[in-house]
């Protein structure tokens, strides 16, 4: 679903309800603001909209490419709501799951903090990013759930298998419950995710990941080619 940015109202789905724990991952590696990282607004309203049916535990999950603490980086960026639970990537106890598919595209077991695993709703929740041209979006976000000291410094050896194999095998691996992409602007990056350039969008794009993603890419027009090659491998993983 597509809203209007100023109208946003997070609007949890009924088994939101019953959750005892929802995580949410945004996307705060830096300490810079939106569209850079995910706006301390974002996050507000959809722990707002949580509260409204639900008492359960909210948890905040992040981590770095060259394994930085989060917590300073979740200070800088006002992440400062109450009974919320902030939690580095890095602190957290990894666990060794197996990818669902009979034949992945690149990864077949990934490592991931236990935490995710134990908690019973999961929302990404990511700004909206062309980098080089290409979408980089709610599922992209998940990358700085793996721990990149399993995977090299930045996660070297996963981009050296194919990044956009490493997001679709991590699709099936980590299934999220929802994606959130913020897109009050639309931030332009070349090879620093720092720089860029932003211009207005005026929109919040909320659904299951996958289509969520999908529908950005096809409104923008740009291509996404881990969305491509999930669409592939969910015809193999259904069938």
């Amino acid at each position: 679903m597509i809203f209007k940015d100023s109208e946003f109202v997070f609007e949890p789905p009924p088994v939101v309800s019953r959750a005892r724990r929802v995580l949410i991952k945004p996307c705060a590696g830096y300490p810079l603001p939106y569209p850079v990282t995910t706006s301390r607004e974002m996050i507000s309203v959809i722990i707002e909209g949580i509260r409204r049916v639900s008492d359960a535990d909210i948890l905040l999950l992040e981590g770095t490419a060259d394994g930085q603490p989060v917590k300073p980086i979740y200070q800088s960026l006002g992440y400062d709501f109450p009974r919320l639970l902030t939690l580095d990537v890095k602190d957290c106890i990894w666990v060794e799951v197996d990818n669902p598919l009979a034949k992945p595209l690149a990864v077949p077991t990934f490592w991931i903090p236990n935490v995710i695993l134990s908690s019973d709703y999961l929302i990404t929740v990511s700004p909206l990013k062309l980098v080089r041209g290409r979408g980089s979006l709610s599922l992209m976000n998940l990358l700085t759930l793996l721990p990149s000291s399993k995977y090299g410094s930045g996660w070297r050896d996963l981009f050296s298998l194919g990044i956009d194999k490493v997001i679709a095998d991590l699709y099936f691996t980590l299934p999220f419950d929802m994606g959130i992409i913020e897109a009050s602007q639309q931030f332009m990056t070349q090879d620093d995710p720092t720089r860029g350039e932003a211009v207005d969008y005026g929109k919040v794009f909320v659904g299951e990941p996958y289509e969520v993603d999908c529908e950005a890419s096809e409104l923008l027009g740009v291509k996404t080619e881990y969305v491509d090659l999930i669409q592939v491998a969910k015809v193999l993983f259904e069938s």
